[in-house]
């Protein structure tokens, strides 16, 4: 069986260094096992998709600068009846953080969130009363690494208004009450293969900063939750990532209430490198899986 490991074409739009060191060894330790894979750029035009009998997405990082050859190769995969992991119907879904309004409706807790799409007036000062804060987080509803996200207060919010007016044009954004918690306490991540939790951590922002990815100077904190937290996270997994490799429940404890901020399923860091045994979880997960 050949196997592709999905990645990108890597321009230098992104700090990726960490995510290719676990690409990399990732890759290693899976032909060490025996597996015929090997690392492959998603929109590769050159590449002959028919040649592999399963794709697993590791780290294609620009989809979303991308997003309609990112659709259009999904189709193209599934017209030629190519395995994804995740499973392609998963990854459109989870492509788009309107998802969170899917995953709230089915009575699990999320981040609050509104979503805004093309309108004549962006007026974000009304969010700071509706989500009693005075602190926003914007972002689109099709991102990553913090790409257009902005942290609102009644310092900037004129300025991100317009900025947003513009951008809204183009794609829709979702608004949150910035969670104070996160810079207290951290942000979480339950990692999960086919469904079984692996390992978990906290990410942290540096001093000044609100975003928790390596890449803006965020660290990382390997965890030992109880098996009570670990079981809030796998309710999602559960219910939105079943016969996904993998799953990421990233999210912050508010008042002693977990609530999800993202289910990452399509090109999440997994933090493989926090101890020796991630990797064989993901190699049994990958091989029950195949």
């Amino acid at each position: 069986m050949n196997i592709a490991l999905v990645s990108y074409l890597d321009q230098g739009a992104y700090d990726t260094t960490t995510v290719e060191s676990e690409d990399d060894k990732l890759l290693d330790f899976l032909k060490e096992k025996g597996l015929k894979i090997e690392k492959v750029i998603w929109n590769d035009q050159n590449i002959n998709w028919e040649d592999y009998s399963l794709a697993i997405l590791k780290s294609p990082w620009d989809y979303f600068d991308l997003i309609e050859d990112f659709y259009k190769w999904l189709n193209h995969l599934e017209a030629k009846k190519v395995k994804l992991l995740n499973p392609i119907d998963i990854v459109r879904w989870n492509s788009n953080k309107k998802y969170l309004q899917e995953i709230e409706a089915a009575g699990l807790k999320v981040t609050p969130s509104v979503f805004i799409s093309n309108q004549e007036n962006i007026n974000l000062s009304y969010f700071f009363q509706k989500f009693n804060t005075d602190q926003l987080i914007v972002k689109p509803c099709v991102s990553g690494g913090a790409k257009n996200t902005f942290k609102v207060t009644a310092d900037n919010v004129d300025e991100i208004n317009l900025k947003l007016q513009k951008l809204v044009q183009e794609e829709d954004f979702i608004v949150q009450p910035f969670l104070t918690e996160i810079l207290e306490s951290g942000e979480w991540s339950f990692v999960f293969f086919n469904g079984k939790y692996s390992h978990s951590l906290i990410k942290q922002a540096k001093a000044g900063d609100f975003r928790v990815q390596p890449a803006h100077g965020g660290s990382v904190h390997p965890q030992k939750p109880s098996e009570e937290l670990i079981a809030k996270a796998q309710q999602y997994v559960a219910s939105f990532a079943k016969n996904c490799l993998y799953a990421r429940v990233d999210g912050t404890f508010v008042n002693g209430d977990f609530l999800l901020m993202e289910l990452e399923l399509i090109e999440p860091f997994l933090f493989l490198n926090t101890a020796p045994e991630n990797y064989h979880r993901y190699y049994k997960a990958l091989k029950d899986l195949i």
